[in-house]
C-alpha cells in the first residue's frame, strides 16, 4: 500500500467506499460579501457534476462521494480506510482560522495582479471574473512569467513553512502511523486554480519522487472551503493497484535508460507534461475492468486528505458557485530513517525540472 502503518489491525479487510452525502458550510466571509449568491447546500444525495481539464463530464453512475472520517475516530478505524481505500480524509485536523490566516496570506501577494474580485477581502479568494483565467494559472497550468515570480517567492514564504510544520497536522501524522519522527520534503507545493483555469491532471505520486522510498504519506490540504466542483481533488476508486501496475510497466520500458532519466516523470516513456492524461472520462473508460468511480467531496478549511503514493487522482475543473479561487497545498511524509528523493528535498522553483 506504499505506506507501513504501526497497527497489526492493518490487514483487516472492511467494505469499499460508500457514497456519502456531505454539507458543506462555506465560509462566513465568502457569503456575506456583496454580490457573492449563497451556497445551497444539497441534502438530496444529487452527484456533483465532474470533468477534468479535457473531455465531457463524468457521467453520474461514475461519480461517488468520498467518506469523511471524523477527527475522533479511532485510529484502527482510520487505518483499516486507508489500508482498503487508498485515502483517508480527515475532518477537522488544522484550526479553521489557521487555514484561512493562510489563505490571506497568500492571496494578498497577488492582489495587485487583477486577479482577486475587488472590494472583497483576499481572504476570501474569490476571482475576478472579468478577468482571462488563463492568465492566472497556477501549478498544473502555464503560469506568465509575473506570476511564476510571485509562486516561487510564497514557496519560500516564512509564514507558509511555518504553517507546514503546525503541530496539530504533525502530531496527527505521527499517531496515525505510529512514527516516532515524520519528515517533511522541502519541495512542498502551493496550487492555486481559478475558475476556468488549467490545473493538476491525472496521476499517481510514486512517479515523480523515483529516487527515493515509495513507503510516503501524502497529505492534501485544501487552503479554504472548496466544493466538489471547485477545483479540489478527486481520487479513481479502487485504484492503487492499477498505479503499482502502471508504475511497473514505466520502469520496464525504462530500466535501459541511465538513472537521470530512468527516474524522471518526463523521460521518453511518460506524458510530455506529466500526467497520465487530463481527460477523466477517456482514463476511466480505458481502465474500467480495474478501478471504480471518480469520488470528491465538499472540502472545509482544516480537513486533510492522506493518500497513497500509488492512488490515482486530479483535481476538477474549478466551477464554483460563488467564484472561490481553489488553493490548497500537497505534501508529502516519510518516516525519519527513510530514503529520500534528494531532487525534492530543495524548496519547489517554477524552474526545478520536476
Amino acid at each position: 500500500m506504499g505506506l507501513r502503518l504501526a497497527s497489526s489491525a492493518i490487514e483487516v479487510s472492511i467494505s469499499t467506499t460508500l457514497d456519502h452525502t456531505h454539507i458543506i458550510m462555506a465560509s462566513a466571509e465568502v457569503l456575506n460579501a456583496p454580490g457573492i449568491p449563497s451556497l445551497k447546500n444539497d441534502v438530496s444525495g444529487h452527484l456533483p457534476k465532474l470533468r477534468s481539464n479535457q473531455g465531457n463530464y463524468v457521467a453520474p453512475s461514475s461519480t461517488g462521494w468520498m467518506r469523511p472520517t471524523p477527527s475522533d475516530t479511532p485510529l484502527d478505524e482510520m487505518r483499516k480506510r486507508f489500508h482498503d481505500e487508498g485515502y483517508v480524509w480527515i475532518k477537522h485536523v488544522i484550526p479553521r482560522d489557521v487555514v484561512y490566516d493562510m489563505r490571506e496570506h497568500y492571496f494578498s501577494h497577488f492582489a495587485h495582479t487583477g486577479m482577486l474580485s475587488t472590494n472583497i477581502s483576499p481572504r476570501d479568494g474569490i476571482f475576478n471574473a472579468s478577468s482571462d483565467p488563463t492568465s492566472h494559472q497556477g501549478i498544473g497550468g502555464v503560469p506568465v512569467d509575473s506570476t511564476n515570480a510571485l509562486l516561487d517567492a510564497a514557496h519560500a514564504d516564512p509564514t507558509y513553512r511555518t504553517f507546514l510544520a503546525h503541530p496539530s497536522l504533525r502530531a496527527f501524522i505521527r499517531q496515525f502511523t505510529g512514527w516516532k519522527q515524520e519528515r517533511i520534503v522541502d519541495r512542498a507545493m502551493l496550487r492555486h486554480n481559478c475558475p476556468g483555469s488549467q490545473s493538476t491532471g491525472i496521476h499517481y505520486d510514486q512517479y515523480f519522487l523515483r529516487d527515493g522510498d515509495d513507503e510516503f504519506l501524502t497529505a492534501w490540504v485544501p487552503i479554504g472551503d472548496c466544493a466538489a466542483t471547485g477545483g479540489g481533488l478527486m481520487y479513481l476508486e479502487n485504484s492503487t493497484s492499477l498505479g503499482r501496475d502502471l508504475e511497473s510497466e514505466f520502469l520496464k520500458k525504462a530500466e535501459h535508460l541511465p538513472k537521470k532519466e530512468r527516474i524522471d516523470a518526463f523521460n521518453q516513456f511518460m506524458a510530455k507534461d506529466g500526467f497520465m492524461s487530463h481527460d477523466a472520462v477517456e482514463f476511466q473508460e480505458m481502465n474500467r475492468e480495474k478501478v471504480g468511480r471518480w469520488l470528491v467531496g465538499d472540502y472545509e478549511a482544516g480537513d486533510v486528505v492522506f493518500h497513497n503514493p500509488w492512488m490515482v487522482h486530479a483535481a476538477t475543473k474549478n466551477e464554483d458557485v460563488l467564484g472561490r479561487i481553489r488553493l490548497a497545498s500537497d505534501l508529502r511524509f516519510y518516516e525519519e530513517g527513510a530514503k529520500l528523493d534528494p531532487r525534492w528535498m530543495k524548496i519547489w522553483t517554477h524552474d526545478d525540472g520536476l
